[in-house]
């Protein structure tokens, strides 16, 4: 079929019953080498002018970004911005190379448009990631580039290895993330504990101060936080100079309406049930930071009307993946329409404008 609002065959629906055919982490591995190897159609088209922004010196042509997590090493990058995303993050990646947890490890949950991954960052490590950066951007490419550095399992100094990964990478990042967020790790997600937090901030801002470039520096949070603990991590992210946060990586809750078997799945979930619970952090994390910080929503993200929620509530840009596995690339195409519709309707004039507007007394264009 003809995408209508691209103009480009989409043959996704031909293909998920396949892909749906094999495990989830094989469909995952095909699409990755897919676009390795650049077997997709080019997407791209003008975007909207409506939809761009400056952000961190930056020009985003879309607040549409692909979330880390689907190109753990950088394999994709020749060709994934044909898919009209305005700016992809690659990674996670650790300093050493890592194999994950046990398969299977990531499970479809189609009724509930889901997913649940306990990949345990398996990834070929930072030599295999830089030499694929280095090589993208050395070929001319500006496309904005997001990088998202963790520890290994079994690192014995975490904080180092954040290190590491920022000051090996700041040279080819539009931005860095912090990964202290994932539920696959164990012992990652107490970093965003007040005490570990401040000091592993600290220790990151210096060592990104320390490179040539200098790039932006943000965290990724979990969406399951006390109201203590999202207050404790606006008033230390904001102490440090940090650049913003992506909020939010998967879930370890289980919503009663998920099967009994999958309720007993270790891991994160995404995806739809992810919606409201992401939403409702990203709001809380703008009203505590006042609105000082840019943010990237993430998590549940599958219509542009998502997107635009999202955006009121405080994200500056937004990123999904799950969606894709449900969608396919027309998705992107269908956002980027459907939300400049969202903010023509409601009279804004740029989407910067439309950013956190949920939070104010009289917001510009529509009802709160």
């Amino acid at each position: 079929m003809i995408c209508e609002r691209c103009a480009v065959f989409d043959s996704y629906p031909l293909l998920r019953p396949l892909f749906f055919t094999l495990d989830a982490e094989t469909a995952h591995r095909a699409a990755v080498k897919a676009l390795a190897l650049g077997l997709t159609a080019d997407w791209r088209k003008p975007a909207d002018p409506l939809l761009a922004q400056d952000l961190w010196g930056k020009r985003f042509a879309n607040p549409v970004g692909l979330a880390a997590g689907f190109d753990k090493n950088a394999e994709t990058l020749p060709h994934v911005f044909k898919l009209g995303f305005g700016f992809v993050e690659a990674g996670s990646v650790t300093p050493k190379p890592q194999i994950g947890n046990p398969k299977p490890r990531v499970f479809r949950l189609p009724e509930q448009r889901a997913v649940i991954n306990r990949y345990g960052m398996n990834n070929e490590g930072l030599d295999a990631f830089l030499a694929r950066v280095k090589a993208w951007r050395a070929a001319g490419n500006r496309d904005v580039l997001g990088i998202n550095v963790s520890p290994n399992k079994d690192a014995v100094d975490g904080p180092r290895d954040y290190v590491t990964g920022i000051t090996a990478l700041a040279s080819y990042a539009d931005y860095l993330v912090m990964n202290i967020s994932s539920p696959n790790t164990p012992g990652l997600r107490g970093l965003q504990n007040r005490a570990e937090l401040t000091q592993l901030l600290a220790t990151a801002v210096a060592a990104r101060d320390a490179t040539a470039t200098s790039p932006p520096l943000l965290v990724k949070i979990a969406p399951d936080l006390t109201d203590e603990m999202a207050a404790d991590i606006a008033e230390v992210v904001l102490a440090a100079k940090l650049d913003g946060m992506i909020v939010s990586n998967t879930t370890v809750a289980r919503p009663a309406d998920l099967p009994e078997h999958f309720k007993r799945e270790a891991g994160g979930l995404s995806g739809l049930p992810l919606r409201a619970p992401a939403t409702e952090v990203l709001r809380k994390m703008y009203r505590l930071t006042d609105g000082k910080l840019p943010l990237i929503g993430v998590g549940g993200i599958a219509s542009g009307a998502d997107a635009y929620a999202r955006i009121r509530a405080g994200a500056s840009l937004v990123q999904l993946y799950t969606a894709l596995v449900y969608d396919g690339p027309a998705l992107i195409t269908r956002i980027h329409h459907d939300l400049a519709a969202c903010l023509r309707r409601d009279g804004f004039t740029c989407l910067a404008d439309a950013v956190g507007a949920d939070h104010r007394a009289t917001p510009a264009g529509g009802a709160a």
